[in-house]
């Protein structure tokens, strides 16, 4: 059996925490969605599962992966966040999600903010990208807002998007204010 830790990252307002079963509703609710387009979707249900599922092989077998943000005020599953090293990808990306209902409160800042110095710090990642689609104007101002600038285009499992490049972080700059360790 193999075994593999997915820490857990707090900050001021989120927790960002391994995927759990429970997770899956939301999940299956976003990909059955049209918003879930920039991410892959739509999925069925079947197919959210094994995203699902994928977010802990991704880290048993690259030693990183996404995280599931936790809103610390409502304790609700907000989307997720972390580093995607798959195959199609030209090197690890810092992607996120945020669900319909919790955007404009900060969270996907916040949460890549996090993610971002945590897997600079810890995990060798430093300097990712992020692939933007060219019509996602909200995860472009995102980008920006968190320092990336735009280096090219780009494509991803076939589809053509625009790559953002982040900026490498010394580890004073981290946005960490605790971390602990979870399963």
């Amino acid at each position: 059996m193999t075994s593999y830790t997915i820490p857990t990252v707090e900050t001021k307002n989120l927790i960002l925490r391994a995927p759990q079963e429970g997770d899956l509703p939301a999940m299956t609710t976003f990909f059955a969605s049209d918003r879930s387009r920039m991410v892959g979707g739509p999925k069925t249900p079947l197919e959210a599962w094994r995203s699902l599922l994928g977010r802990f092989g991704h880290w048993a077998i690259m030693g990183y992966g996404g995280w599931h943000i936790v809103e610390k005020a409502s304790g609700a599953f907000a989307g997720w966040t972390g580093i995607i090293n798959a195959p199609g990808w030209d090197e690890p990306e810092l992607g996120w999600v945020i669900f319909d209902g919790f955007e404009g409160k900060g969270i996907a800042f916040e949460a890549a903010m996090a993610a971002r110095a945590y897997a600079a710090q810890h995990q060798g990642v430093n300097g990712p990208i992020s692939y933007i689609a060219h019509e996602n104007n909200r995860s472009r101002a995102l980008a920006e807002r968190l320092g990336a600038t735009y280096e090219r285009e780009g494509e991803v499992v076939g589809h053509r998007c625009q790559v953002w490049r982040h900026p490498k972080l010394e580890f004073s700059d981290t946005a960490l204010t605790t971390e602990r360790t979870g399963q």
